[in-house]
């Protein structure tokens, strides 16, 4: 008979991590909730992270290491952890983000008084630099805990930025009926396609920091199809025609079509995907333009001066 599966299963994708991964692996192994098992999948790392993980995992056999022979590209690494994952509860783990060791706790008790159809729980987020200082509190609260799929969807789709909420703890049996990362955005289009399953709370405390450094994958600039490789190696000779933003809004689209909702409930959640993301573009292309028109009024406003009285 096989080993009991743990009730969650934290996952850690890792390319050539070194630098910060000893930080986020000491998170990880001393949260106070301990049912769990940490795989860690190695994209054929070419720095000390090879050794840094089986230092970790010869001390702790909740640790499960793997390494591909090749790079895979990163939604490929970043779905095997998943795929090798046994829990009930699943959380991803970033190699340069750092958590409090209540985060797992807190969540799965956020769980247990949540509706059965939550589908992800995630916490407040700080923002820290690469030394580890707080730079500022996220302000991002996808807190969607309508029990209407179009209207959860509207509200990830306006507030989104970070897409943190996603390195919370995820009911396994939900992230199943997804696609998994994709190659364009694919931790946004993740979440939304979780939306569009069932409800997101926030937990009001700050347990996760989300670190901001130059070697943020998401900060190196790359071309459509560099970005496009880096996702996934097999398309990197795939060519791109249309805008960014339009390529992940269809992204958002095939969510949809292939969500289990109502008839009714899907043309509303395909009426949002353009309504919501146009509008949203708009209000920042405008915001400078608002910005000086406000000023301008109320330096307007300031400089009347009231009737003087006799």
């Amino acid at each position: 008979m096989g080993k009991r599966p743990p009730k969650v299963s934290i996952g850690l994708p890792v390319y050539n991590g070194d630098k910060y991964l000893p930080s986020a692996l000491r998170c990880l192994v001393g949260q106070d909730y301990e049912d769990f098992e940490l795989i860690i999948c190695d994209n054929a790392s070419t720095d000390g992270t090879e050794v840094i993980c089986r230092e970790f995992a010869a001390k702790d056999a909740r640790i499960q290491y793997f390494r591909n022979q090749s790079n895979i590209g990163a939604s490929g690494n970043y779905n095997r952890v998943f795929q090798l994952a046994r829990g009930e509860f699943f959380k991803w783990a970033s190699h340069d983000d750092e958590c409090y060791p209540s985060l797992v706790r807190r969540c799965l008790e956020t769980f247990a008084l949540a509706t059965a159809s939550t589908v992800l729980v995630y916490s407040q987020t700080e923002i820290i630099d690469g030394a580890g200082q707080v730079q500022f509190l996220s302000r991002e609260s996808l807190n969607a805990s309508s029990s209407r799929p179009f209207l959860r969807l509207a509200h990830v789709l306006f507030v989104s930025s970070y897409a943190h909420p996603l390195w919370g703890l995820i009911r396994s049996e939900a992230l199943r009926r997804t696609r998994l990362m994709g190659c364009i955005e694919a931790d946004h289009v993740l979440l939304h396609e979780l939306a569009l399953l069932g409800e997101l709370i926030e937990i009001p405390e700050v347990l996760y920091r989300l670190r901001i450094h130059p070697r943020n994958a998401t900060n190196i600039s790359r071309t459509p199809q560099e970005l496009l490789a880096w996702h996934d190696p097999t398309k990197a000779q795939q060519r791109v025609f249309l805008p960014h933003w339009e390529r992940v809004y269809i992204e958002y689209l095939k969510a949809v079509r292939r969500a289990p909702l109502s008839g009714p409930e899907r043309l509303l959640c395909f009426a949002m995907v353009p309504l919501v993301s146009y509008w949203r573009r708009l209000l920042r292309w405008s915001g400078p333009f608002r910005h000086r028109i406000g000023l301008q009024q109320r330096k307007h406003v300031a400089g009347i001066r009231p009737l003087e009285t006799t």
